[in-house]
């Protein structure tokens, strides 16, 4: 069995195809098909099922795979740290960040690691929470930005930031006339929300006390489109403080603290518990305090670096 066979029965199972997965491997199509009839032989199990199209793994096959990932990873992480002997910020970065911090952070942060750290190769995907924790229990990604706590035992947090919340009204909204308003109390009626899969969305009903009647909420599917509805149809919405500054001044006349208590996420780095690359962690944090207000940096960011 060899890293070479771990990763061409990974290229199949991604592409499902044999001639797109030597090609991503860059070899044949018959040494490919060789290569893993081999190592299924070795193994005395098949890995993929054949007989349909397009091939699938077996039931068996899914185990091999989720194991090959980690496997595979490792062995990654092992080169990684080779290079970080050398260098700790030279090397492969794959990160993942979802789609209600990406806007406000990430280009800023591209930005501030390509001047800073020219030698890390960085790949960004924007997933939402529970695609990320997938991909982290597959081995998939390094690290990624997200909102914390996941209470999740096979991932280390590393706080980041801490981000208010408050509210978009529409001039039309009786609200409007308050100065505040209470995040327990707030009426759930006109309120825009994101749609399903957005841990924003959860959080909005998180610190909603009321009981969520399904027919007077309306989805949509970025923040930017929640205050575009507000402005055309009225309502009201919540929105992340970072946002705030992407509002025109006419804009900003309708946001409204909210209150007693305000609501808060944590926006965290975070890792699988067996990463590695200490550097690596603290070149994304270091880019990160460029980026955010000094006032939102978690108390113990500003002063020490990560310690793995």
């Amino acid at each position: 069995m060899t890293l070479q066979q771990l990763e061409y029965i990974i290229a199949l199972d991604k592409t499902r195809h044999f001639v797109r997965a030597a090609e991503m491997c860059g070899i044949t199509q018959p040494t490919l098909s060789a290569m893993i009839q081999k190592l299924e032989e070795e193994l005395d199990c098949r890995i993929f099922d054949r007989s349909v199209q397009p091939l699938v793994p077996t039931k068996a096959g899914l185990q091999i795979l989720k194991q090959a990932q980690i496997v595979l990873y490792h062995a990654n992480q092992l080169k990684e740290n080779v290079k970080s002997l050398k260098s700790a910020y030279t090397g492969n970065l794959n990160m993942a960040i979802i789609p209600t911090v990406a806007p406000y952070l990430l280009p800023k942060l591209l930005a501030a690691i390509k001047v800073d750290y020219p030698d890390i190769l960085l790949k960004v995907s924007e997933l939402h929470t529970n695609e990320i924790i997938q991909k982290f229990h597959q081995a998939e990604i390094d690290m990624a930005i997200l909102s914390t706590p996941l209470n999740n035992l096979d991932i280390l947090e590393v706080p980041l930031y801490y981000e208010k919340f408050v509210a978009y009204v529409s001039p039309d909204e009786p609200v409007y006339q308050e100065s505040t308003i209470s995040s327990q109390d707030m009426p759930l009626d006109n309120l825009w929300v994101l749609e399903e899969g957005h841990c924003l969305r959860n959080q909005v009903f998180n610190f909603c006390n009321h009981q969520v009647h399904q027919s007077s909420i309306y989805e949509a599917g970025s923040i930017d489109t929640l205050v575009k509805i507000v402005d055309v149809n009225g309502g009201y919405t919540i929105i992340p403080e970072l946002h705030v500054d992407l509002l025109s001044e006419k804009q900003k006349a309708n946001l409204r603290d909210l209150v007693e208590p305000e609501a808060i996420r944590e926006i965290s780095l975070v890792v699988r518990y067996d990463y590695v690359r200490e550097g690596m962690m603290n070149a994304v944090a270091e880019s990160v305090k460029k980026v955010i207000p000094a006032h939102m940096l978690d108390a113990r960011l500003k002063k020490f670096a990560i310690k793995l």
